[in-house]
């Protein structure tokens, strides 16, 4: 941030007096950063934590993930770990760090691995981070790991460089928060032999990860990422020390460029100067123009140029700064000097050199005033000025304002008035200042005319009425002349004076008044989250400052189409949409007041972002003809179009995503599909041709027994075929949003008897039994989806459980559901899996590596369940190994009573 302290040089600035006060009543955070997983981050961190152990400090664990990796379990032994709280999210049970236990243990340093992770659903935070941050507020010191792809303003960046989108952030702020940030850096060629050796994953997940994200261009250009931002972030922490110490800049650790912009044209080639200087020193840069009491005075094709060349520094990656001061010189070397700027770009003085002999140029008094900065003096190319943006501007001359000068009479009447009272007391000379104050009103309520008016009529009149020989303007003693002559000087001086305080006044109120405005109208656009409040924010907005009608256009399907308007009636005819269609191909203004297109009936502009247009606004005012916008409201449209442009960029770029997230999760699914078929669908039909086969070539030799067994075979899995197919069809209506329940009152232990009758073939191999008492009230439910439900579940545990064991169906009822619950004695679902076990195509690995089932029977159990109004969930059973499925189903309050029955 740069620094606008004002105060005396040598003085530290009070903004970093105030971050290092923070910092010291906060605990210290230090972040070990990598470029990609595996680099050893978590490994360093145990370190630290054990050298910070053998200091005599008090460290525990609050959460560290080894990942089966057996050097990182050996670091682990040794430190005192908070156990994890559980968390009962949809009948699974998560953990997650212990963040209470840690707050009331209050140990001097806390280990958190991953701040990225994000929390389960019911903990007091949603991330991680925010833990973190309430232990620091409590002054807990914390190291913690993080990679470079989950730093929020690199998550585009990343995403272009690996093609996978990080969906667990973490905001800048946080790293901005850490007083130390250490680098865990290591070549990609040791990365990927850390890879092969089995270090960072398991075989089949590293053999994935080398074929898709940990190539050696993916893993250098994150490494550069990484050394970026820590070097970004140490330069940082120099620039606040600097500040906080009065340390005069520069300390050249690192490059920064600053240019000086003023109302000549030659400022946009200054500006572009400037940010090649930048891309070369890989240096952050910014465009500063000081406004000074003679900012007053420029025309509107002056200021015009100033808006411009700042506009055109933050479309080049500039920073965009006016700063108000007396001198320009002394001004750029002040905020140079306090933000540790090493290069400053100035245009070559214009001026004659006959003018140096009184007065020396701003370039001049730079180069005397900059010490160890280096100054870059530019001729510039007056041609070489900001793109025009081919719109005109309305007329602005100020209207006689008969008022103004009516009461500048009425003040020097006043005063003559009470000067003819005066004049038999005071000396004539005396009097004067009773004029002069007359003068001074009419410049502070009015302004300058009005005050130059009075200032001639006061003179008039104080000649007239007494001066000698009175009641004539001719002035006989020469001190009556010369006093006469002095105060017309004074009170036109005076007059100029104040009229130009009222202006900058005013002009401070004003830019007041529209900073709020915008400020409101981003706060506004960053609180919305879809596209149509987004554009009726805009068009508020842009009709209430700018006193006109407003449209916006977007494009759509090739063409360009209005989205919104205010007021909302507003239509276009055949020329305003080739004018708007022609502002948005173009990417220029195009309609009324511009150079293209002007018998439109409105004026078009673009909004237009880093990357491309995003859409038009129309504008349309009562004035029948002639420009619409003045030279200041043009500047205020360009802010406006500007806020509106990143806020629709912004909710496109979030549609964009979840449009890539379904297309990867439809190709997911595709190639899941493929991979079922290929393997569910083929063996099935392989097992039926085989037998087939071999019943018709050796039917008349084959033994009634083998007969028999080829036949079940044909049965069996004609079965298994039958099952999957009807799968699928169940899985389609459920994804298009066909399944309709025919719903009833049913006892859920009839249901559940069929299912199993259903099922005896699946389970002759298994002992089950069945718990469910006869006064369990009835549920509402479709009697054939529940039970394909409990037949999915009996098959799943029928899959998993190994032979001879037993599984078990239990039915009861809680104060408001019926609960049915299946487990079996299996090996239980991995946690990792208990959040997946639902999805679509997703399967569980067995025990010897070789996938069970089709991966559709329990995300159709889910939908079958939701469908009827219920909830089910997977968990493992408490004390003993083995899976659980627990459905619940609401209590109907129109169960009806034997009497009514009867």
């Amino acid at each position: 941030m740069p620094d606008d302290n004002r105060d005396q040089a040598g003085r530290p600035s009070p903004d970093a007096l105030l971050e290092k006060a923070r910092a010291e009543t906060r605990g210290r955070l230090k972040i070990f950063l990598g470029a990609a997983p595996g680099v050893g981050k978590t490994y360093e961190m145990l370190i630290s934590g054990r050298a910070k152990i053998a200091d005599g400090l008090d460290v525990l664990i609050g959460v560290v993930e080894t990942h089966g990796r057996k050097e990182t379990e050996a670091l682990v032994a040794g430190f005192e770990i908070i156990p994890r709280v559980e968390i009962d999210y949809k009948g699974r049970v998560l953990e997650e760090m212990d963040l209470d236990g840690i707050l009331a243990r209050r140990p001097d340093l806390v280990l958190v691995d991953e701040l990225a992770h994000t929390n389960a659903e019911g903990s007091r935070h949603p991330k991680r981070y925010l833990d973190v941050k309430e232990l620091l507020d409590r002054g807990i010191d914390v190291y913690t790991t993080l990679n470079i792809q989950h730093v929020e303003s690199l998550n585009d960046v990343v995403s272009q460089i690996t093609r996978i989108r990080v969906r667990e952030t973490v905001p800048d702020s946080i790293i901005d928060l850490a007083d130390d940030v250490e680098i865990i850096d290591l070549t990609p060629d040791d990365l990927i032999k850390r890879l092969h050796d089995g270090k960072v994953y398991m075989p089949r997940t590293a053999e994935r990860a080398l074929t898709n994200y940990f190539t050696p261009g993916n893993l250098t250009a994150l490494r550069e990422l990484a050394l970026r931002k820590t070097a970004q972030r140490v330069d940082d922490q120099l620039l606040t020390h600097m500040q906080a110490h009065a340390i005069s800049g520069p300390w050249a650790a690192g490059e920064r460029v600053l240019v000086s912009v003023d109302h000549h044209p030659r400022s946009a080639s200054l500006v572009r100067y400037a940010a090649r200087m930048a891309s070369r020193l890989r240096a952050p840069w910014a465009a500063v123009y000081i406004e000074t009491s003679r900012s007053i005075n420029l025309s509107e094709a002056e200021r015009d140029t100033i808006a411009s060349t700042l506009r055109l520094a933050e479309q080049l990656g500039g920073e965009a700064i006016t700063l108000p001061g007396r001198e320009v010189a002394e001004e750029l070397v002040r905020h140079a000097t306090a933000n540790n700027v090493t290069h400053i770009v100035i245009g070559a003085p214009k001026k004659p050199t006959w003018r140096d002999w009184w007065a020396r140029s701003i370039t001049d008094e730079l180069i005397r005033k900059t010490g160890e900065i280096s100054v870059h003096v530019i001729s510039g190319n007056e041609k070489d000025g900001t793109t025009a943006r081919g719109i005109k501007a309305a007329a602005t001359a100020p209207q006689l304002d008969f008022r103004a000068y009516l009461l500048a009479t009425v003040y020097v009447a006043i005063a003559l008035g009470v000067s003819i009272v005066l004049d038999q007391v005071l000396d004539v000379r005396n009097l004067a200042l009773v004029f002069l104050m007359a003068v001074l009103t009419s410049a502070v309520l009015h302004g300058l005319r009005p005050a130059l008016y009075s200032c001639i009529l006061g003179a008039l009149s104080f000649n007239f009425f007494f001066l000698p020989p009175r009641y004539t303007l001719t002035i006989s003693d020469p001190e009556s002349v010369l006093a006469f002559f002095f105060f017309l000087g004074v009170a036109i001086i005076a007059s100029n004076l104040t009229a130009t305080v009222q202006r900058q006044a005013a002009a401070a109120r004003q830019r007041a008044r529209t900073t709020e405005d915008l400020y409101l109208f981003s706060k506004k656009l960053a609180g919305t989250g879809t596209l149509d409040d987004v554009l009726w924010a805009t068009a508020f907005q842009l009709a209430s400052m700018l006193k006109v009608r407003v449209v916006l256009l977007l494009p759509e399907e090739g063409s360009i189409a209005v989205k919104a308007g205010y007021p909302p009636d507003d239509t276009l005819d055949d020329a305003d949409i080739a004018a708007a269609r022609w502002a948005w191909e173009h990417n220029h203004a195009a309609g009324r007041g511009a150079d293209t297109l002007p018998g439109a009936k409105r004026l078009y502009v673009p909004l237009r972002t880093g990357r491309a247009a995003v859409g038009v606004i129309g504008l349309d005012s009562d004035r029948r003809d002639g420009p619409l916008l003045t030279p200041e409201q043009q500047r205020l449209l360009d802010a406006l179009a500007d806020q509106a442009a990143l806020a629709i960029e912004r909710v496109q770029l979030v549609a964009d995503v979840d449009r890539a997230r379904l297309a990867a999760e439809a190709d997911r699914l595709r190639s899941a599909l493929l991979t079922s078929i290929s393997h569910d669908l083929k063996t099935p039909l392989a097992a039926i041709l085989g037998a087939a086969g071999t019943l018709r070539d050796y039917f008349a030799s084959m033994p009634e027994e083998d007969r028999t067994d080829l036949l079940s075979t044909v049965v069996d899995e004609s079965e298994r075929l039958n099952r999957f197919i009807a799968n699928l069809l169940d899985m389609t209506k459920i994804e298009s949003g066909a399944m309709e329940p025919n719903s009833a009152l049913h006892y859920a232990g009839d249901i559940v008897g069929t299912a199993l009758a259903r099922a005896a073939k699946i389970l002759e191999h298994h002992e089950t039994e069945m718990s469910i008492p006869a006064e369990l009230p009835m549920v509402r439910v479709d009697p054939v989806l529940f039970e394909q439900v409990i037949f999915n579940l009996l098959d799943n545990a029928a899959k998993y459980a190994p032979e001879g064991s037993v599984i078990q169906i239990e039915g009861w009822a809680d104060a408001d559901n019926v609960v049915v619950q299946v487990s079996d004695e299996g090996p239980g679902i991995p946690p990792a899996d208990l959040a997946r076990v639902f999805d679509t195509f997703y399967r569980v690995r067995k025990g010897d590596q070789v996938r069970a089932g089709t991966g559709l029977g329990l995300s159709i159990c889910r939908g079958f369940i939701e469908a009827m109004g219920g909830t089910i969930a997977a968990g493992n059973r408490r004390g003993r190994p083995g899976a659980v499925f627990t459905i619940r189903l609401p209590k109907p309050n129109d169960i009806p009573k034997l009497d009514d029955l009867k």
